[in-house]
């Protein structure tokens, strides 16, 4: 006990907390600066790629929105590493040990950490590979929905319910992008077997016509391509259109539409399911009476 108060009493507090002080001080200011460079590196991102998606295609587009939020965790994660490091050596900490200590953990942790090395890696080939970029419409596995972020370990996916799905990018194997190039519309319309089958096609193919003219979504088509089914209520006329990526679910809907409209109007009747019943037991009755009927027949002859 004796040592220790000698050690207390022999401390310089008052030089001890000017020099701390200084060195607070000096760390909110570094802080402060790495604040204002964090900012004002945001705000450079952000017109670099407003210049860049100003006026370009759709998909040069996504690619900008795919690139713009990876760029700013990259600049945030640089700005607060040197931020620390800053800190660490006005305090004294002596950086050489350190990174070499923290480049040798760095390896330990490495093979440990293999699942998320692997993460980042397939993350980065992704992005380098244009697999698919934030707005696009994949399938990864079991899960299908539009793409909101691209990350260099994560990727996250909501579907059509709204559900958020956060996939590691380790996890991806095989992907299916659904939003790069034309897509196919499919639309296909029953008609009854007593109805004028070549007028129904000849008024399909003018309305095709019509509606090309209509929808630019529409790249190809719409093509009539005749009877494809012969079914039970009648004949399967099937149309086939290529329209703009994730717009076919439109197209599919305009043309159920202006179809539905155009046979009213031309009298063209839709094929519904049709049964006929037959009663047994009326059968039975019907021809019992019909036995009954002729049997009496004769006895008045």
């Amino acid at each position: 006990m004796e040592a220790i108060r000698r050690f207390i009493e022999g401390m310089d507090w008052q030089s001890l907390a000017q020099i701390w002080g200084q060195r607070a001080a000096l760390s909110i200011i570094i802080l402060l600066l790495a604040f204002l460079l964090h900012q004002a590196g945001r705000r450079a991102i952000d017109r670099y790629f407003a210049l860049k998606g100003g006026g370009a295609p759709p998909e040069a587009k996504k690619k900008v929105h795919t690139l713009q939020p990876l760029f700013h965790q990259i600049w945030r994660y640089l700005v607060l590493a040197f931020a620390l490091l800053l800190i660490l050596s006005q305090a004294g900490v002596q950086l050489g040990p350190l990174l070499a200590t923290a480049g040798i953990a760095g390896i330990a942790v490495g093979f440990g950490a293999q699942r998320l090395v692997r993460d980042l890696i397939t993350g980065f080939l992704l992005l380098v590979e244009d697999q698919y970029s934030v707005g696009d419409y994949i399938t990864v596995g079991k899960f299908t929905g539009i793409v909101e972020e691209v990350g260099l370990r994560v990727t996250r996916l909501r579907d059509f319910n709204g559900d958020l799905h956060i996939i590691p990018n380790g996890n991806i194997e095989n992907v299916t992008n659904h939003a790069r190039g034309a897509v196919r519309a499919w639309v296909e319309v029953k008609i009854p077997y007593e109805a004028d089958l070549d007028r129904a096609i000849a008024v399909l193919e003018e309305l095709a016509e019509e509606l090309k003219e209509q929808y630019a979504e529409i790249v190809e088509g719409p093509t009539v391509l005749g009877v494809t089914e012969m079914s039970e209520s009648g004949f399967v006329i099937s149309i086939i259109a290529r329209t703009a990526p994730l717009k076919h679910w439109q197209i599919e809907r305009e043309l159920r539409r202006a179809i539905k409209k155009r046979f009213d109007r031309e009298k063209i009747e839709m094929a519904y399911p049709v049964r006929v019943l037959y009663h047994r037991g009326a059968s039975r009755a019907e021809g019992a009476g019909r036995e009954d009927g002729g049997q009496s027949g004769g006895k008045e002859k």
